[in-house]
């Protein structure tokens, strides 16, 4: 991971992210954002937002919605046209989780 997280912080996302010591505040605000733009049954609520708006700037945040959205719509289109992981994170854990997401699809 040159350019991202640690591989301990890609593996610790596997697990519980929340009580992890790994993840600052701030990294922990950006992944619950990441659950509740996932999830149906999930929301950015007003007092949420609040939240996150003491940790990051108008710009951070629409850059920051942009790449979940993006990253949401791949998950949701790349199935249609059986675009597969082409193997880019070298972690155990992570490929793991993977082949296992993956394999509901076929």
């Amino acid at each position: 991971m040159q350019n991202g997280a640690s591989a301990e912080k890609i593996e610790a996302l596997l697990g519980n992210y929340r009580k992890s010591p790994l993840f600052s505040p701030r990294e922990c605000l950006a992944l619950e954002l990441t659950e509740r733009m996932t999830y149906t049954s999930k929301r950015v609520t007003d007092s949420f937002f609040k939240r996150l708006k003491r940790h990051f700037t108008d710009e951070e945040l629409v850059e920051l919605a942009a790449t979940i959205a993006l990253e949401n719509f791949r998950s949701k289109f790349n199935p249609v046209f059986a675009v597969e992981a082409q193997g880019f994170c070298p972690l155990p854990a992570v490929k793991a989780a993977a082949g296992a997401a993956t394999a509901r699809f076929k």
